[in-house]
């Protein structure tokens, strides 16, 4: 990331610190501020991610940055017969557990509060590993994504949904109006946490998207990279394989 963003500018914690911080404190109402914020277009997002791996008839599954199990309980219909979701937010992982439970998926979901960049799990453990706008939350993110790489099964496939900027006009402009003042008021109205979507949106806007982040992939030693923008280049689903 060319330059490093954090939740809270004046704490002396690290950002991952900082991180747990502000999804513990947003927690509660992360999902609804999620539909409000992308206009629903982030379930049709995941439906996405849900149909590359159900072709992939993968066994085993790792979603990391899970937050409340969105794409955790989505990938159930992928047919794979272990989930496992793995978060650094208490907070979030206990909605994540309730809605699991609702739903009684707890035979295939586990819930797991886990460091992305010290997975707690074996080498080449998992048939597919994806993460939902959890990436730009890293701290050291080639470190973490050389731990996803370590724990993905050799042909395993690696699936990311992240925010990106689109490039075209009039999109590029309305996509820096959106992030910058809309979306942080929207959060500021809604959430507790007046800095948690100032830090959304800024994380976003400096994150190395498309092409940069394909070689970021690259030099780990995924194979098959890919990029595919959505909804005009808001956002970018990325795929791989080891």
């Amino acid at each position: 990331m060319s330059k490093k963003v954090t939740p809270y500018k004046e704490s002396e914690l690290g950002k991952k610190e900082q991180v747990k911080q502000m999804f513990d404190n947003i927690s509660g109402n992360y999902d609804g501020l999620n539909r409000v914020i992308s206009l629903g277009t982030d379930v049709k997002w995941r439906k996405k991610i849900v149909a590359f791996l159900k072709d992939k008839s993968p066994d085993s599954i790792l979603d990391i940055a899970t937050g409340t199990g969105d794409l955790a309980i989505a990938m159930t219909k992928t047919g794979a017969e272990k989930i496992v979701g793995l978060d650094l937010s208490p907070g979030m992982l206990e909605v994540g557990k309730a809605k699991v439970s609702n739903k009684s998926l707890q035979d295939t979901i586990e819930m797991v509060l886990g460091d992305s960049e010290n997975l707690p799990f074996e080498d080449n453990s998992f048939d597919a590993i994806t993460v939902a706008f959890g990436v730009r939350n890293f701290e050291n993110l080639e470190k973490g994504l050389e731990e996803i790489y370590r724990v993905l099964k050799p042909a395993g496939h690696f699936v990311v949904l992240e925010t990106s900027v689109p490039t075209k006009t009039p999109f590029k402009q309305g996509y820096k109006l959106y992030t910058r003042y809309i979306l942080p008021t929207i959060g500021k109205v809604f959430s507790k946490d007046k800095s948690a979507y100032n830090y959304l949106s800024e994380s976003a806007s400096v994150f190395p998207h498309g092409e940069a982040f394909n070689n970021i992939l690259k030099k780990i030693g995924f194979i098959g990279v890919e990029n595919k923008p959505q909804t005009m280049g808001v956002a970018s689903i990325y795929v791989a394989s080891k």
